[in-house]
């Protein structure tokens, strides 16, 4: 396993350092909403992950309370566990809320708003463990040198782009040092749960095609589950 780089202050590069809110906001609305399930979908596990959410996250903002500009090796354990609690804790979900929907349970209408929710905590962990792992994570992907990364998860296409007509390339990896945030994560997970496949970002490496064919099949069982159950009420 490579050796994780010890951040504590700013270096030459000139990327933009990533503010720490955006992921927090969305790590609080993934545990609001997984708190939020119905009790016969899921009992003790809903309050064991966010009680871990919770607890892992406040040393996370206090190391880094505005912008990701210190990593630690403990801090860069913590970061990673937090988005692997979330998104194994979401896929033993999952099979709980298919085996009821297969199950034919009678709370249709519930179970049609849990699976919405199941969907979006999912599309926002899955987010949270691309931008965890992509070129060392967020701290190390704007302070370290680009000869110094490790070995890139996706390529964006901004990191293609310097070579097209200047209003474009203005905005690329090459000129501008631009680099990947949360919310281009994000977005990129959305887009993957809902197309089922890659859209503007594409997979580099066996890993990020394996957690990215996960979250693509859950979401698609989830979405014909869903509408089969959907069209079973209506009839």
């Amino acid at each position: 396993m490579p050796r994780t780089p010890t951040i504590t202050q700013h270096t030459t590069r000139t990327a933009r350092i990533e503010h720490r809110w955006p992921a927090v906001f969305a790590l609080v609305v993934a545990l609001v909403l997984y708190g939020a399930l119905p009790n016969d979908l899921i009992t003790v596990q809903r309050y064991v992950t966010v009680a871990i959410g919770i607890v892992l996250l406040i040393p996370l903002i206090a190391i880094n309370p505005h912008h990701m500009s210190r990593q630690t090796r403990w801090s860069r354990t913590l970061s990673l566990a937090l988005a692997i609690v979330i998104v194994l804790s979401n896929q033993i979900t999952i099979v709980s809320l298919l085996l009821l929907l297969v199950g034919g349970s009678e709370e249709g209408p519930s179970l049609l708003q849990s699976a919405l929710q199941v969907w979006v905590a999912n599309v926002i962990g899955f987010a949270l463990l691309y931008w965890e792992i992509d070129r060392g994570g967020p701290v190390i992907r704007t302070m370290a040198k680009r000869s110094d990364l490790p070995k890139a998860d996706f390529r964006f296409p901004q990191d293609e782009d310097d070579d097209a007509i200047d209003e474009v390339s203005a905005g690329s990896s090459g000129t501008s040092d631009w680099t990947a945030s949360y919310v281009d994560y994000f977005y990129f997970s959305l887009s993957n749960s809902m197309a089922f496949s890659p859209t503007d970002a594409m997979p580099l490496t066996s890993r990020a095609k394996l957690l990215m064919s996960l979250e693509s099949f859950g979401g698609f069982v989830i979405l014909a589950l869903v509408i089969a159950r959907a069209v079973s009420l209506i009839g």
